[in-house]
């Protein structure tokens, strides 16, 4: 056990000097130590002499074939090397991220639509190359977006999200636009059909505040044209079987409807009202902007959209 006075100026001990009685004890010279380390040779000297008095130990003895280390030198060796390393190892691994051994759970905030479309490539990309890796989603329209996001309980928010500005990164993924979908046969589904046959007829709306889909209806709002409004739902679940089977059309993302056609019995044409397009951008707080974990996974993120750019634009809001 060590003295009180003892430890007392282990209390203070510098690193440093550690790390040159290691490099020291390795090399058996201080000369080429402090080449090692990048140091000059009376720093290195100056250092062992510190620790010297700290330890009231010579540590190391000078002689005809190097500088040989004392039995107290030769017992704290050992452990003070292995020390260093997990220092090492604590801080290296601060910077790295092993997505193919390491266990988290990461938290994105999306829409329906996002799950749909984007969740089975992710889920059988990270199946593959990050098995420990899992992911839970979250409305962002439901908890306090930023709050969640600076506190870290949320890693990234995909859609668009013009609140997220101060203290945010964003990364634009891509630009959807929106088109009116129906079923096969509706007054819509004929040539010529535009604006009157629009505000004819019976509308499904989705309602998603403080998204794409909600600035899209606030711009049909402002437009003068009246709709008749008679199915408002906050999701896009269900849309597609209600105007399969029924009158009502509604405006939707493109790829949405594209997905829509190829498993119900419905058309898509371009909007009669000029909406413009809506940026998705991929959203994440700046104080985990050079978190390694944030870095891959916002990489992979981004890789995955260039992958699905042509068919699925579009469906994360």
């Amino acid at each position: 056990m060590l003295s009180s006075s003892l430890e007392t100026h282990v209390r203070d001990i510098d690193l440093n000097l550690l790390v040159a009685f290691t490099q020291v004890y390795r090399d058996r010279k201080v000369s080429l130590a402090a080449e090692n380390l990048g140091l000059s040779q009376p720093t290195v000297s100056a250092a062992l002499g510190r620790l010297r008095r700290i330890l009231n130990d010579e540590l190391f003895v000078r002689t005809a074939s190097g500088m040989q280390p004392t039995p107290l030198a030769d017992q704290i060796a050992q452990p003070v090397s292995r020390a260093l390393q997990s220092i090492r190892d604590t801080l290296t691994g601060q910077m790295m991220f092993d997505a193919a051994s390491v266990i988290r759970q990461f938290r994105l905030a999306m829409t329906d639509i996002g799950e749909f479309h984007f969740l089975p490539q992710l889920m059988a990309t990270l199946e593959s190359s990050a098995p420990g890796i899992s992911i839970s989603t979250v409305r962002g329209t439901a908890v306090n977006l930023k709050f969640e996001m600076e506190a870290g309980n949320i890693d990234f928010a995909l859609g668009y999200l013009p609140d997220l500005v101060t203290d945010f990164h964003r990364r634009t993924l891509f630009s959807q636009r929106y088109v009116c979908l129906f079923r096969q046969g509706h007054p819509m589904d004929q040539a010529g059909a535009g604006l009157d046959v629009f505000a004819q007829s019976e509308h499904a709306a989705v309602i998603s505040a403080g998204t794409g889909h909600g600035r899209v209806e606030e711009i049909m709002e402002r437009s003068g044209v009246r709709r008749q409004v008679r199915l408002r739902v906050p999701h896009y679940v269900a849309l597609a079987d209600v105007l399969e089977g029924s009158n009502l059309i509604a405006t939707v993302p493109e790829v949405f409807a594209i997905r829509s056609v190829k498993h119900f019995n419905l058309r898509y044409c371009p909007h009669p009202i000029d909406l413009p397009q809506i940026d998705i951008g991929l959203y994440w707080h700046t104080r985990f902007h050079r978190d390694p974990a944030n870095r891959w996974l916002r990489s992979l993120l981004a890789d995955q959209f260039r992958h699905v750019l042509l068919h699925k634009a579009g469906i994360l809001d």
